[in-house]
Order: C-alpha cells, then structure tokens, then sequence
C-alpha cells in the first residue's frame, strides 16, 4: 500500500508527472501476482480452494495467508515462501520510474528520504510502512489523533477493503469534501457507540467504483450503479461490526440508502478523499 502513498507524494511535489506516475502504478499493477495466483501456480491450492478464500474475505478482515493457514491448506512455511515471491510495492514502483527515465536513482533516495522525513518516521517505522504497516502510514499521512480507537480502526479497514474490493492501488488521503456530490450513499452504525458513514462524489466516480467493485461495467448511477455502491458500503460496515464483535463491542447497522445529492449532514464531521483507478469520492464519517 506504501507505493500509492509514496506515488502521489512525488506527484504532489511535482518530482513525475502526473502520466508518468499512471504508467509506472500500471506497471506495477501487471508485475503484482496475487498470493491465490502464486499458491495455484505453485500447485499449493486449487482454484475452488482460492475462491472459497476469496468469499471468506468478503466476512472477515484476515488476509489471504491467515484464512489459509487457518483453514489448513497451507502451512506457514509455504505461506512465507509465496509472500517472499510477491516483490515490495515501493521498490516496483521506483523501478518503473527509474526505467521510464522518470528519476535517477540519487533522486528516488533523496525522494523516499524527504518523505521519511516529512511525516516523521523513524527508521524503524519507515521498513516497517514499507513492509504494510497500514496503520503506522494512515495514521501520519491522515494526521490521525491518538485515543480514537474506533475512528481510526474504521479508517485502517476501509483502506484495506479499498484494495481488496476496489483497486489495488487506491489510496486515502486529506482533505475531502462532504458537501460536493451528484450522489451519496450513507449507512447508520449504532449500538454500544454511534457512527454515522458515507460515500459522496460525481456520478462519473460512482460508477467508476460501483463496476470496479461490481466487476462489470456500469455506466452511470442507475438501479444497479446504486446498488453496487451501497453493497460496497455495507460489506466494508459488515466486516467493521464482525471485528468490533470480536474485540467485545456490539453493534448493528440500518440498510444503506443512497440519493441523489451531497449528503448534507449537520454537525461536526470528517472527509477524506479517496483516490482509485476510476477517480475520486468522498469517505465522511460522523460521530
């Protein structure tokens, strides 16, 4: 996840352009295998056997190798031997730049270390955001505050369904905006503590990530574009309220409701802006 980050950091900086950028995340997109993709390749598990991992995904928040492990098709020697196949985000993308003559290599190091050193990482903490440490990277890029325990868990899983369900290589980011929006989907979370979620952004975007997460085109915000979104909302809250469940909090969640229009909450809230291969939209979220 580290290399969309880093990606829009050197955009933002105007060290590669823009097209540069979309091509080397491309790039590294196709030289990403997934893990079912190397353990079928490898003759480790069968394709009935991926998939079933795969809808094990869509209920809880374990990763691939951990449902694996779990269900004993894999042992944790095999598990870390086809994750030591699958090559780090960042240096694929360093890569792709450096090929596209985008940066020199004094450049990609000085680069990666202004980042380091913008947001505050240790070394330590820098190999560790480097190996997926989600919520170290999302809690100095989103200026995340300390004591907000269940704020920022519902942030670090929303990025992991953003690339799970989504794209790959989307990313969140400061700031959004809640009250811009052609269409919104919001979903009510209540029980042992309140949590009011949404999605908003133009028509174009949420069919972007209505067919991305669909996986078939959709083309404008018709009965199934509304559909898609909503479900992807209400998978991402469902899998929320079976990790709250697990850790002793109960809660339940209303149906979603989309409508067209920016959401239009009152009260104090946050945005943040969500960023994927078919565009942007808005994550607001209110206690």
């Amino acid at each position: 996840m580290f290399s969309q980050y880093f990606g829009q950091y050197l955009l933002n900086r105007g060290i590669v352009a823009a097209e540069v950028l979309l091509k080397a995340l491309e790039a590294q997109q196709k030289s990403h295998v997934k893990l079912g993709v190397l353990a079928m390749g490898a003759g480790l598990l069968t394709a009935a056997q991926v998939e079933e991992i795969h809808r094990e995904q869509t209920r809880q928040d374990k990763k691939f190798g951990e449902i694996a492990l779990a269900k004993g098709y894999l042992t944790q020697a095999q598990v870390e031997e086809l994750l030591a196949s699958q090559k780090k985000g960042h240096l694929q993308l360093g890569q792709a730049l450096l090929d596209a003559g985008a940066l020199t290599f004094a450049q990609l190091e000085q680069a990666l270390k202004d980042y380091q050193d913008e947001y505050g990482f240790s070394d330590r903490e820098f190999a560790s955001i480097q190996e997926g440490n989600v919520e170290l990277l999302l809690t100095k890029t989103l200026q995340l505050a300390p004591g907000e325990e269940n704020w920022n868990n519902y942030l670090f899983l929303f990025a992991r369904n953003l690339v799970r369900f989504v794209d790959p290589y989307a990313w969140l980011e400061l700031p959004g905006d809640s009250q811009v929006g052609e269409w919104s989907v919001e979903q009510q979370i209540e029980g042992e503590f309140m949590l009011k979620t949404g999605l908003t952004g133009g028509e174009r975007d949420l069919s972007a990530l209505a067919s991305a997460f669909a996986g078939e085109p959709i083309a404008a915000m018709d009965e199934l574009g509304q559909a898609s979104v909503a479900e992807f909302l209400n998978l991402h809250n469902g899998i929320f309220l079976v990790n709250m469940s697990n850790e002793g909090t109960e809660l339940r969640m209303q149906a979603p409701v989309v409508k067209k229009g920016p959401l239009n909450w009152s009260g104090e809230q946050r945005a943040y802006k969500v960023n994927f291969g078919g565009g942007q939209f808005t994550l607001v979220l209110q206690h």
